[in-house]
């Protein structure tokens, strides 16, 4: 039992998918599609009565069927068929469930509805989903209304063409067609889909025709086929303003141009006509094929007119338009071409203009005294209204500039003393808070006395506080010299003395020779000869300048200046020395030894 209880599950899944997908509904449309079913099926079952109250409900994962007839319960019955009592209905129960103004249920099992009753039910079924197709179509083509839409010609006879447009099909009659067009099975052909009516029964009764009423013959179909050829139609630049159309025989457009540089008329047309000769290839594939006039359309109805009887030559206009009629003037002779194949183009041109139109040649005119305005009167009148027009739309522009400007200096001048106010704003706030700070320093100040700094003592130095050797730096090196040679004197006499005891002495030597030495006294001499000139000190003689070296015991060398060089040396430093201590060293520069100035002690 399991098993076959999961079989039925499956299969009632499986098939209720399949009307769903077939049907193009929702798996929930077709569940509501068989409770009505079975509701209306029971319901005729009981009698039919239309105060009959019955509830089904569809279980869509195993499909299991729920149907009862809901009853009221009373005190005392007066219809059996739609009423029940209290003791009727909580009888078999240990404690009462129902009260008076409850509804009772009356479970009816599927098993014991008759073979009619199935038969109802399937019938019904039917019903629902045809009635829920067709509201599902209606939803999804309602948008399409006024659409070009292509489909595949599934039948065709003598006197309709089906064809499939997705998931419906339309049926073109005789008069929905172009002339005596046909097609064959297969053929992709385009429909203009002119109304889509809805499924909703009305009175009771549900809804009966065709739901979608597609159509070739319309001028919307021809609208279409401009719409796709002409690129100027297609942007907005060229307007169709009215098109009055008889098919397969003769159609009339009229054309507007918003832009002065395109001419709406040779736009439509092309050039040679191929622009035109492209849809009227698409007007029908039988022999005759259909005219398309293409007018300018103009505001002045008297010029319209005369634009919409070509390609008749009109010699006046006399428009009545209390009545809206209009008799058009015309060259004895013309009235055949005015008139047209079977009247059509003075049919159309009435319906483009909206007048009714009768044409008369010109001696019958006269002949009944008709007082028509001529044909050039006409244009001219309507140059002048365009001029006026354009006129109004200048002022109307400049009014509109002006407005703009005005609003935007208004909101310029507005925005400027708001942003002076908010300034003002700002500079009141900044001069409180610096009010603010300027009182409160103030009285910090009361409160604390601030010391007065103390001043830094200047460094002063005299020479006198330096040694003899960063005040004459050569002086020192030539003592350095005299005390070193004293010494080697003093070793050289105690060598000889003991010649068998070698000891190590330590020999100074200098970098700077003697002829070094000279030349920069006498250049400091002629530097201090010069009148106006500032002596300057001699150079200092680094440590560096002064090569200290070992020497291995060896034997003493002979000195590198006698007695009497040496003697000269130091007579001649001594005068100079002389001469640096007089009065005249004050006003040297010693700005070559500031370093020995330095407070560091550098």
């Amino acid at each position: 039992m399991k098993k076959n209880a999961n079989a039925n599950k499956v299969n009632f899944v499986d098939a209720l998918r399949g009307v769903a997908d077939s049907k193009g509904l929702s798996d929930e449309e077709v569940i509501h599609a068989l409770e009505e079913a079975i509701t209306r099926a029971y319901i005729k079952f009981l009698g039919g009565w239309e105060d009959t109250r019955v509830e089904c409900h569809v279980d869509p994962e195993n499909g299991k069927v729920d149907l009862a007839q809901i009853k009221k319960v009373v005190d005392e019955v007066n219809d059996d068929y739609l009423e029940i009592s209290v003791e009727e209905a909580n009888e078999g129960l240990k404690k009462q469930k129902y009260n008076v103004g409850d509804d009772y249920y009356c479970l009816c099992p599927v098993e014991d509805i008759s073979k009619v009753t199935t038969n109802a039910i399937k019938n019904n079924f039917r019903q629902k989903l045809a009635e829920a197709e067709r509201s599902a179509l209606y939803n999804i083509y309602k948008d399409h209304i006024g659409e070009m839409m292509v489909g595949t010609v599934e039948k065709a006879d003598d006197r309709s063409v089906t064809v499939s447009i997705g998931r419906t099909y339309v049926e073109l009659g005789k008069k929905e067609l172009i002339g005596d067009e046909f097609f064959r099975v297969g053929d992709q052909i385009k429909v203009y889909i002119q109304e889509v009516k809805s499924a909703v029964p009305t009175d009771g009764k549900p809804a009966k025709g065709p739901q979608i009423e597609a159509t070739r013959s319309s001028e919307g179909f021809l609208k279409r086929l401009f719409e796709e050829e002409i690129h100027e139609i297609y942007d907005g630049t060229v307007v169709i303003k009215s098109i009055a159309r008889q098919a397969g025989v003769r159609s009339k457009v009229a054309v507007a141009s918003v832009n002065e540089d395109v001419d709406a008329t040779g736009a439509c047309i092309g050039q040679g006509g191929s622009r035109i000769q492209k849809i009227v290839q698409q007007l029908g594939n039988g022999k005759i094929k259909e005219k398309i006039d293409v007018v300018n359309y103009s505001p002045n109805p008297g010029v319209f007119i005369i634009e919409a009887c070509r390609p008749v030559s009109v010699i006046g206009v006399l428009i009545d338009e209390e009545n809206k009629t209009a008799d058009v003037i015309i060259n004895d002779g013309d009235l055949p071409v005015g008139l047209g194949k079977k009247q059509a183009n003075l049919k159309l041109a009435s319906k483009l203009t909206g007048y009714n139109i009768e044409m008369v040649e010109k001696s019958k005119a006269e002949k009944f005294g008709i007082e028509y305005i001529p044909s050039e009167e006409w244009i001219k009148k309507a140059e002048e209204e365009r001029r006026q027009r354009e006129k109004e739309a200048y002022i109307k522009k400049a009014e509109e500039e002006a407005a703009r400007r005005a609003k935007e200096e208004e909101e310029k001048r507005l925005a400027e003393e708001e942003a002076k106010r908010l300034a003002e704003e700002e500079e009141a706030r900044k001069a409180l808070e610096e009010k603010q700070l300027q009182e409160k320093a103030s009285k910090d100040a009361s409160k604390e006395e601030i010391p007065t700094p103390k001043v830094a003592p200047k460094a002063s130095a005299t020479p006198d506080m330096f040694p003899a050797e960063a005040i004459n730096p050569a002086k020192a090196a030539l003592a350095q010299v005299m005390a070193q040679k004293k010494a080697e004197e003093e070793a050289a006499k105690k060598a000889s003395e003991n010649k068998e005891s070698v000891t190590q002495t330590i020999e100074v030597k200098t970098t700077t020779s003697l002829d070094d030495l000279e030349k920069e006294l006498e250049s400091a001499k002629e530097k201090k000869t010069k009148s106006g000139s500032k002596m300057k000190r001699p150079r200092k003689i680094t440590e560096d300048e002064v090569k200290r070296e070992v020497s291995k015991p060896t034997i003493p060398t002979m000195p590198v200046y006698t007695d009497e060089e040496l003697s000269q040396i130091e007579e001649e430093e001594n005068s100079d020395y002389d001469d640096l201590d007089s009065d005249e060293d004050i006003d040297e520069d010693y700005s070559e030894y500031d370093q020995y100035y330095d407070d560091d002690g550098k």
